[in-house]
């Protein structure tokens, strides 16, 4: 995926959808985040941001955080709807060895006894469906990477739907899209969500299957190239 992204200097993250900048020639603006979460160590006043610009007319914040560079380097994608953009043309290149032989592929299917949607629903050649949740990791505590960055009761009813799905005979797998330049490896943050962390075990125990795979990110003149392809441990 390539991302046409201009640079600005972060002043501060509010309302958790807005955050003001500072552009290249100075001048102050609000951008709009598509982010719901914490954005913990993503929103340090002062890094640098790269923001892309919608041409539609109608928006009252026509900028949109992209990306964040960090005083350590670190490259991170904080926009959220990216993490399943990027798993999907992951798939359809064939880059997770976990899904190589699917004939069909489908976004958004209702599934499960609580009105969600998967992210993606995979058949494979012998007709078995793969249902894989995905969600996008950015948080980094003391070297380690953690999800989720706020406590989660839509995520931990996804991790019930997941086991359902097992529990039906089907393949269930959560995906951690992990979109951080900094991060080794997974984690659940039960510091942060306990009961988050107590089902991601259980669901591990049940059989969800549950992998990580890091973004790589090049910063070239005509863009930002991000691809996943570079698979973590999940602790």
């Amino acid at each position: 995926m390539q991302i046409h992204a201009q640079k600005a200097t972060l002043i501060k993250r509010y309302k958790r959808f807005l955050a003001d900048v500072s552009l290249e020639d100075g001048t102050e603006t609000t951008i709009h985040v598509a982010n719901t979460g914490a954005m913990t160590g993503c929103a340090t006043s002062g890094d640098t941001v790269y923001y892309s610009v919608s041409e539609n007319k109608k928006r009252k914040y026509p900028f949109s955080w992209e990306l964040s560079q960090t005083k350590e380097q670190h490259w991170i994608c904080v926009n959220t709807i990216r993490a399943n953009q990027l798993v999907e043309e992951a798939l359809i290149n064939q880059k997770i060895s976990e899904f190589k032989n699917f004939t069909d592929l489908k976004r958004e299917v209702k599934y499960g006894n609580e009105a969600s949607k998967v992210d993606f629903h995979l058949i494979d050649e012998q007709g078995k469906a793969t249902f894989i949740e995905v969600k996008s990791v950015t948080l980094l505590e003391k070297q380690q990477g953690y999800f989720p960055d706020a406590k989660t009761e839509r995520g931990q009813k996804h991790l019930r739907e997941l086991i359902e799905v097992v529990e039906q005979g089907n393949r269930a797998v959560l995906f951690f899209a992990v979109l951080h330049s900094g991060i080794s490896s997974v984690k659940a943050a039960a510091h942060i969500d306990e009961k988050y962390a107590h089902l991601l075990q259980l669901a591990r125990q049940k059989g969800v299957e549950v992998i990580a795979y890091q973004a790589h990110f090049d910063n070239k003149l005509e863009g930002i190239n991000i691809t996943l392809e570079n698979p973590l441990s999940v602790k």
